[in-house]
């Protein structure tokens, strides 16, 4: 999926204009998968601080070589089918911020069914002119929500799902940042500072970990004005939860989502299952649950509880028991 998401980029910017925040433990496993698009920069954060801090480091990247840049900023691990569609809706909102580049654009999901697990954008009322697709001002952006407020979201056909998928310019957000987090911002500086010279590593390591996380929705797009909502012509999906199998994957009978090759299911229903290698998997008189196993590590969840696997990957770190993340 990184692969893809990168050979998304074809025909819109060239290899050398392309940077991938990741963490550091993952440089050397992000640069084989991306060794045939050579000219990728790789960034390894030293710490996990969310996507503020992520964002303004590869905006602050972006500004320093091109102070006119546009950014596209996309996850690794969202699935588009139409490539042509999705690079449709990408020069669209480009072509908006020529026109005013103190906007913020993002790109929302038309909702199919009433998630929890995504986040959300209230639009404004009426589309706005002169745009390709429709393109609408930012209400107010929502948390995920339980199931009876999201069946609402969805009946009022004025809500979005929240992809993360962003077009800006750099020195615009960097500004929006500055207003609404100095304090970030002057670490972020100080590392901009020695961006392209032989000590950004250093300065990378020294300056990033003080840096308070913060999702970039809490940081700038809940709070700056000049926020637009395009309604993506493309479909998408997020695979960034377990649950996401079950919409990608064939189901068998008992609406089981099944990647293990020996598995055993008695009076088994609605689970995901994942097994490594050829190790035997038994389910046996379980129902919605999510069961992975690898080669070191098992984990066994409720659907329910997925969202609290961040809290495992935390409580991992806190007892240094890396080599399982």
């Amino acid at each position: 999926m990184l692969q893809d998401t990168v050979g998304r980029l074809e025909g819109l910017c060239a290899n050398e204009q392309i940077t991938i925040v990741t963490n550091a433990a993952l440089v050397e496993t992000v640069s084989e998968q991306l060794r045939t698009f050579p000219g990728v920069q790789i960034v390894g954060e030293p710490a996990k601080r969310d996507t503020a801090p992520c964002i303004a480091l590869a905006a602050a990247i972006a500004f320093a070589r091109d102070p006119e840049a546009t950014m596209l900023i996309m996850p690794s691990d969202h699935l588009i089918a139409d490539k042509e569609l999705f690079t449709q809706a990408v020069r669209a909102a480009m072509s908006a911020i020529e026109r005013d580049p103190e906007q913020l654009i993002t790109f929302g999901i038309p909702p199919t069914y009433p998630a929890e697990v995504f986040g959300y954008i209230e639009r404004g009322d009426e589309p706005l002119a002169g745009h390709v697709f429709p393109t609408f001002s930012v209400s107010r952006f929502r948390e995920k929500p339980d199931a009876v407020t999201a069946a609402g979201f969805l009946a009022t056909r004025r809500f979005y799902w929240n992809a993360g998928i962003f077009v800006w310019r750099a020195a615009t957000v960097l500004t929006a940042l500055r207003e609404y987090e100095p304090n970030l911002m002057q670490l972020i500086d100080r590392i901009a500072a020695t961006i392209d010279s032989p000590a950004f590593a250093e300065t990378l390591a020294a300056e990033f970990p003080k840096i308070q996380g913060k999702s970039i929705d809490f940081a700038v797009m809940e709070r700056y004005p000049h926020v637009r909502v395009i309604a993506a012509p493309f479909d998408w999906d997020d695979v960034g939860n377990w649950t996401a199998v079950e919409r990608l994957q064939s189901l068998d009978p008992q609406g089981n989502a099944i990647d293990a090759a020996r598995h055993i299911g008695i009076n088994t229903q609605s689970c995901i299952i994942r097994g490594a290698g050829q190790k035997l998997l038994v389910t046996l008189g379980v129902s919605d649950l999510i069961i992975v196993q690898t080669g070191d590590a098992t984990l066994i969840a409720h659907k329910r509880d997925e969202a609290a696997v961040k809290q495992v990957v935390d409580e991992l770190e806190k007892r240094n028991w890396r080599e399982f993340l």
